[in-house]
């Protein structure tokens, strides 16, 4: 059943954007006429974002629950009683035949005014931990598409779909790279390398655990592409100008990420939903360091699941600065635990994540 038009609607963060992005991008594939509305929080970088991807979006004004005591969290009734109103209207007026959720702020009033006027609804839920706002709405939805199994815990059994998390192709399509990419970066082919990558602002504790290790790296023979952040780049940028940092490339953002994956023999990275999943198409041995700052703890749930199955090693945050590089080394030197992890991780991925979510689309609206 053809799809002609449809709502998107959440955000807050890429980890919730770029699966909304490429659901949107399959749904159009399949039906080049098809008219397709985001709805996300005003303010929020999916108003940003989503344009720039070619897409029509309104905003709400929405806000999450701050956890500790704060006046705002009396405001949020209000808020949200408006953006239900708001949310409703647009449906009213766009009339798409389902509302597609995929997390965050504005997702909540969108899909509860959905369920409200009888529009079917469909959830993505990128984590192995689900965020509240999907926990209040799956009773009210027909599909929920999940990223890891063993969510029957939070959502009715009858309604789960395991897809996996959309990513975008051109992040993870590195075969027959690895040549260009070592020329694209300048960096020796010859070396064994590790990537870090600690998302387009940086990851403090990942930076740390890297500059005390500059003069190891030169020793071992191994050398590093860095993604540091822009927050960071300017002071380390000028501290590694006064060193000899041969074997380190230090960039705030890495623009191919497919090259990046393409050399690198050991990869560093956060736990985010999108990350693992994009990793988990890779297929290359990976040190997960779960956020400490996110919500519920969710980064440590989603790397657990991997280091359960050994696809993935696990860094805690606390011991990193310690233990992060040497952990590096220890896998480039040891070809079976590579091999393992390698082969172990791939298990988990998902490369058809995108059509199989928009094939449980057309079956909800054949069903109604």
């Amino acid at each position: 059943m053809m799809v002609e038009r449809a709502i998107i609607s959440g955000g807050g963060s890429g980890g919730h954007i770029f699966p909304a992005i490429a659901i949107a991008e399959e749904l159009k594939r399949r039906n080049p006429d098809i008219k397709i509305l985001f709805v996300g929080a005003n303010g929020k970088m999916e108003m940003e974002k989503v344009p720039a991807a070619g897409y029509d979006i309104k905003g709400l004004d929405i806000v999450g629950f701050k956890r500790k005591f704060a006046f705002s969290n009396f405001l949020l009734l209000f808020k949200i009683l408006k953006s239900l109103k708001k949310a409703k209207d647009f449906i009213i007026e766009f009339k798409p035949q389902v509302v597609i959720g995929v997390g965050g702020f504005a997702s909540g009033p969108t899909l509860r005014a959905a369920n409200n006027l009888g529009i079917p609804t469909l959830i993505q839920e990128q984590n192995s931990f689900p965020g509240k706002t999907n926990k209040l709405l799956a009773r009210g939805a027909k599909k929920i598409c999940v990223a890891y199994p063993g969510l029957e815990k939070f959502f009715p059994a009858d309604k789960i779909i395991y897809t996996g998390n959309p990513v975008r192709s051109e992040m993870v399509e590195i075969a027959n790279k690895r040549e260009e990419a070592f020329q694209f970066y300048n960096m020796n082919p010859e070396l064994p390398t590790i990537l870090i990558v600690g998302g387009s602002l940086g990851a403090r504790t990942l930076n740390e655990s890297i500059r005390g290790y500059i003069d190891v790296f030169k020793t071992e023979k191994v050398q590093v592409l860095w993604q540091c952040g822009k927050f960071y780049f300017p002071e380390l940028s000028n501290e590694l100008d006064l060193i000899d940092h041969t074997n380190v490339e230090c960039v705030q953002f890495i623009a191919r990420m497919d090259y990046a994956y393409a050399m690198a023999d050991v990869i560093v990275s956060r736990a985010g939903a999108i990350a693992v999943s994009e990793l988990a198409l890779i297929g290359k041995p990976v040190i997960l360091v779960p956020s400490p700052n996110v919500a519920e703890d969710h980064q440590t749930k989603n790397a657990m699941v991997l280091v359960n199955e050994n696809a993935a090693v696990l860094v805690k945050d606390l011991e990193a600065r310690n233990n992060l590089v040497p952990k590096a080394l220890e896998i480039l030197r040891n070809e079976k635990l590579s091999k393992e992890l390698s082969q172990n991780i791939l298990h988990f991925g998902k490369p058809q994540a995108s059509s199989d979510i928009v094939d449980q689309i057309e079956k909800i609206i054949k069903n109604e």
